[in-house]
């Protein structure tokens, strides 16, 4: 497999790219292939669940209390007496 090095890259664009990484869980290296590679041939699709892990990460990760369910909601709109 061939390397590629790249100089004179924009302090910027580098500290989004390993944040990037980081908010992926990949190595920078692996994050800049999945760059490359989805520039140039396309990204890869990701599977819903692929998506909703990562989405569950996200909001975990930002120590947000969890909300009541679904269920929790209709039953509580349901006994409202007012309505």
């Amino acid at each position: 497999m061939a390397s590629l090095h790249l100089r004179d890259v924009d302090e910027v664009l580098v500290r989004k790219l390993h944040q990037r990484a980081k908010a992926n869980g990949r190595s920078a290296a692996e994050e800049h292939r999945r760059i490359l590679r989805g520039a140039l041939l396309g990204a890869p699709e990701e599977s819903f669940q692929e998506m909703a892990a990562k989405l569950r990460k996200r909001i975990a990760d930002r120590g947000l209390p969890r909300g009541p369910s679904a269920e929790e909601l209709i039953r509580e709109d349901r006994d409202d007496p007012d309505r």
